[in-house]
């Protein structure tokens, strides 16, 4: 089995429709793929709908979280969507995204960039607008090669020049409002310094005893070493470990299933939850 369970669609930030990423999964010979836009479900539906035969939809969402003035993210599965508790917190995270995003444009306007709202705007679509479309409007003008040449001091990396903070939930309540929502939670890309500040080892055991289940150790944004030092911290914890690629569709290199989860791994992550199950594919539309 092929599992990759971190993705984006176009529901928060990713360029593939829910129902293009859920193709583009079996065309790349995946068997289980997890949706996990910023902050919301809002795709879920399309990518059931469009789920072909043969590929079975882990729902979930990355939330966006905070602790002792680091930003960090919280992959949620495998959750009961409609949980109260948890759905106002994704709510006011979402709705503190437009505010954000104009602040973070009219830092960029006085560091003298040729930025507007609207171009911002128009990238995000109906999407959850975040630093990725803002670091596309970049490129667009050429100040940037690359979305992910934003990701930087110089401009949107946490505390960079342009860089607004946003309303984030305290990983901690995210932790156990997950679990209340019969969820499983796994810390996303911890040790990814490229992206920023990332919080101490001795952190992410205060997670592991809060009721953490695991954490991303195969991602692009890790080097070799590091993933061995987290597969060591992880049995040092008992948490599980995961693959993921992450994809964001064209605005990352790194393609769908390009890092994995192990089989046994996944069947733990589905035993553990009780919101949700796994999605089979009935024979949507094939894909291309």
């Amino acid at each position: 089995m092929r599992i990759d369970l971190h993705t984006h669609s176009s529901a928060s930030d990713g360029t593939d429709t829910p129902a293009e990423l859920v193709l583009g999964a079996a065309a790349a010979g995946l068997d289980v793929i997890a949706l996990t836009d910023h902050d919301t479900v809002r795709g879920h539906a399309e990518a059931i709908a469009a789920l072909p035969e043969g590929l079975t939809l882990v729902t979930g969402a990355e939330l966006s979280c905070r602790v002792d003035g680091v930003s960090l993210h919280m992959l949620a599965y495998l959750f009961d969507p409609d949980e109260p508790e948890l759905a106002r917190e994704r709510e006011l995270v979402r709705d503190d995204r437009v505010p954000r995003a104009r602040t973070m444009v009219g830092k960029l306007q006085a560091l003298g960039v040729p930025i507007e709202w609207e171009q911002v705007a128009r990238i995000a679509g109906d999407g959850s607008v975040g630093r990725p479309h803002i670091a596309t409007a970049l490129v667009e003008l050429g100040v940037i090669e690359t979305v992910s040449d934003a990701f930087t001091p110089e401009w949107l990396a946490n505390g960079g020049r342009a860089y607004t903070q946003k309303h984030e939930l305290d990983p901690f309540d995210a932790i156990r409002l997950v679990k209340a929502a019969g969820g499983v939670t796994v810390f996303a890309h911890p040790l990814a310094v490229k992206r920023g500040e990332v919080v101490p080892e001795s952190s992410i055991a205060r997670f592991a005893a809060a009721g953490l289940d695991g954490i991303e150790v195969d991602h692009m944004d890790h080097d070799e070493p590091t993933r061995a030092r987290l597969r060591g911290l992880a049995r040092e914890l008992g948490l599980l470990t995961t693959g993921s690629s992450d994809y964001h569709g064209s605005r990352k290199t790194v393609g769908l299933g390009e890092y994995t989860t192990d089989p046994e791994i996944y069947g733990e992550i589905t035993r553990r939850a009780t919101g949700a199950f796994p999605v089979p594919g009935a024979g949507g539309p094939s894909p291309a």
